[in-house]
């Protein structure tokens, strides 16, 4: 697989927050290098993984819906600077890996590329044409990164 240039670089203050644990979470300079491939300006991003329970509640109390999901995404602005939370709920990520037959590595850059892409903007939601665009744009940023394609 040939890898695409890398966009230019934005200033990037990234937190990252561990509330469950697995060896199966990736690191700290791993995940700023999957936010900065997205970043199309400045960011202030943080990034928490969180249990089933966490992920739970913030679906259900902010989305209207009783389950844990992979990523939710907080966009509070993104322009000029992008600023927004991502949480990332680690057993529904680690089962949907497994499922699927992917790396986990593989399917935690996927959902934070994807939720980087929703703190920005995108949306997949919102008709056919747009969800063409997010992801494609997926795909781009994830082969630059020297990972397939996630809806191969």
């Amino acid at each position: 697989m040939t890898r695409m240039p890398a966009p230019p670089r934005h200033p990037l203050s990234l937190s990252v927050q561990y509330v469950c644990h697995s060896a199966a979470l990736p690191s700290r300079p791993r995940i700023r290098r999957w936010v900065q491939a997205c970043c199309e300006s400045p960011a202030r991003i943080t990034v928490r993984f969180v249990d089933a329970g966490e992920g739970r509640d913030l679906n259900r109390d902010y989305r209207g819906k009783d389950y844990a999901t992979n990523v939710l995404s907080f966009p509070y602005e993104h322009e000029p600077a992008i600023l927004g939370d991502l949480v990332i709920c680690l057993p529904v990520v680690l089962k949907e890996a497994a499922e699927q037959g992917k790396p986990a590595d593989a399917h935690f850059a996927h959902l934070i590329v994807h939720g980087m892409l929703h703190l920005q903007g995108y949306d997949h939601e919102t008709g056919s044409e747009d969800a063409a665009v997010m992801e494609q744009k997926e795909r781009d940023i994830l082969a630059r990164l020297g990972y397939p394609d996630p809806y191969a």
